[in-house]
């Protein structure tokens, strides 16, 4: 109780210093992240007794099995159709970039970081999963790493993650007073952002529910009961995994060893959505609530980015400073590249604002990528916003945390990179292809 108590604590001091230094504020750093770092300073002294740290290494392997098992749950699942009617586009560039990722990366490592400097192919992994994935991804990714045989990979993902978000931030701001200037966004007034968001406090008049109580307290609390279908979510995702090396006993040893390292979290986010289904058939009285389920993942998200952040390892990550600063590097080029030539060539309106959200959420997390439309869409009179947001039902559940996250990584290790390159490459053309075909359909 006493690590637990202390991790509040320091969740609570990075909100209070983000209340009291504007630059930190115009960063949009979210608390976490600056209690994370803080975090970070004070263990360097090397003079904390264990006992205040002690489960904070364990807690982001645990803590995203929550964050994800409830990413669909509380809310209905539109048919993919619908899905795809709306988002089709914004879906196939944010796939692009996603992709590209993994193949810049591999691309740095084959070529010029594993020759100089010996390099592992994994290492070509910790930009995407710190870039796509965040903070929370990253931190998650720790037993799969161990499992694996490359603790330290955790360290350079999450770093990743930090330049990954500080980038989307300042680099985003940048590009969007350059689309200003140059009569690129839709809406031609100056951008600018509100107080409030700075702050974060919203004002008593515009504060939203927190979530509605579904169920009586006399039966049993709502929070317990909702905790009960993500706690459903996670069961199934391990049995799923369970299964899956179950059926890969006749296998080789690299194939049984791809399903054993595969992380929990993925599967657990099909765990959510079995769950969400099945109540979309047998739950009429509809006990799950969107606010809740959002609520629930925003705790655990926070507490494990602070916990993360905060385990860092800096000898480790100081190892291999110039190559990690390198693939950062590399990731912004990327994204800036994708945002200023290919973003105007892949959608018809509103090319920035549809473009510049999904740099935000390619570099940091989604609030990063909406926080950046705002910036140039304040009233969302484009279809960026709706797109973007369409888009995330059928990305997610692959990049930036999903399915192809978690298997990305073990196969780096077991394959090498030069497959994974080609796998990259290969999806790069066919969700360009896909893109061509859907705006010669749009232009007929």
């Amino acid at each position: 109780m006493l690590s637990f108590g202390c991790l509040c604590v320091l969740l609570g001091l990075g909100y209070w210093i983000r209340r009291k230094l504007v630059l930190l504020q115009k960063l949009y750093l979210p608390a976490s992240v600056i209690a994370g770092l803080v975090g970070l300073a004070v263990l360097q002294s090397g003079r904390i007794p264990a006992a205040v740290t002690q489960g904070w290494g364990q807690l982001p392997g645990q803590l995203i099995n929550i964050v994800f098992a409830c990413l669909f749950l509380g809310t209905a699942l539109p048919p993919v159709s619908r899905v795809w009617k709306s988002s089709s586009r914004q879906l196939a560039y944010g796939q692009i970039v996603a992709w590209g990722q993994y193949a810049v990366g591999c691309f740095l490592v084959l070529l010029l970081m594993k020759p100089l400097w010996g390099l592992p192919d994994i290492f070509a992994g910790i930009m995407p999963v710190g870039f796509e994935g965040g903070h929370g991804t990253a931190g998650g990714m720790g037993p799969t790493f161990d499992e694996l045989g490359f603790p330290e990979m955790k360290d350079y993902a999450l770093a990743a993650a930090t330049g990954g978000i500080l980038g989307a931030i300042i680099v985003g701001m940048g590009l969007v007073n350059w689309a200003v200037r140059k009569g690129y966004v839709e809406k031609k007034s100056r951008p600018g952002v509100h107080a409030d968001d700075y702050s974060g406090l919203i004002p008593h008049e515009h504060r939203p529910p927190a979530g509605k109580v579904t169920v009586s307290s006399d039966v049993i609390g709502s929070l317990s009961l909702h905790l009960v279908f993500v706690g459903a979510a996670i069961l199934l995702g391990w049995l799923m995994k369970e299964g899956l090396i179950l059926a890969t006993r006749g296998l080789p040893d690299t194939g049984r060893e791809i399903f054993r390292s595969f992380p929990l979290f993925p599967l657990c986010m099909l765990g959510g959505v079995v769950v969400q289904l099945l109540a979309d058939k047998l739950d009429p009285h509809e006990h799950m609530d969107e606010g809740v389920m959002l609520r629930i993942q925003n705790a655990a998200l926070d507490f494990l980015v602070v916990a993360a952040i905060a385990t860092i390892r800096i000898d480790v990550v100081a190892q291999q400073w110039l190559p990690i600063i390198l693939l950062i590097l590399a990731g912004i080029l990327w994204n800036v590249l994708m945002l200023t030539v290919f973003a105007r060539r892949a959608f018809k309106d509103a090319w920035f604002e549809r473009g510049i959200a999904e740099m935000g959420q390619s570099m940091g997390v989604t609030a990063t990528g909406l926080l950046l439309l705002r910036v140039v869409d304040p009233d969302y009179e484009t279809e960026a916003a709706e797109a973007f947001a369409a888009k995330q039902l059928l990305h997610e559940p692959f990049m930036g945390g999903g399915l192809w996250t978690g298997a990305a990584i073990p196969l780096l290790a077991l394959w090498g990179g030069w497959p994974i390159f080609g796998i990259a490459v290969a999806a790069i053309a066919g969700w360009t292809a896909v893109l061509f075909v859907l705006n010669r359909k749009t232009a007929n």
